[in-house]
């Protein structure tokens, strides 16, 4: 079955970096556009990055300029390298995938960010 596993979240202050990443299992990855969701407390689960099976890649315009995903298809991770940070970028961040052919959602049970002042 589809499992997806993230890792690297922490607390960080504000200006830091963090890198995320995400294991995949169960789709065949390399054709499979990956994305990175967050959810800050008492807030819906807002996207953030997608990276598709061709390598392109589109932000949410709050992260755009300071948070990079990526993939290696060798390894079927998915990695989110988060620069600047901010304390509104505090939130748990999930890995998601809807795989052909249901493109059901999937997700992973997430990590958590922090970011203090």
């Amino acid at each position: 079955q589809v499992q997806l596993v993230e890792s690297g979240g922490g607390l960080v202050q504000a200006g830091g970096s963090l890198r995320l990443s995400c294991a995949a299992s169960g789709i065949i990855f390399r054709i499979s556009h990956m994305n990175w969701y967050r959810q800050a407390p008492g807030e819906q689960r807002d996207w953030v990055a997608t990276i598709t099976s061709g390598g392109n890649t589109n932000y949410a315009d709050s992260v755009k300029g300071r948070f990079t995903i990526s993939r290696d298809n060798a390894k079927n991770m998915v990695y989110l390298q988060m620069n600047s940070l901010k304390p509104e970028d505090t939130a748990v961040y999930y890995c998601n995938v809807r795989p052909a052919p249901t493109f059901r959602d999937y997700w992973g049970q997430g990590t958590q960010v922090t970011v203090s002042s």
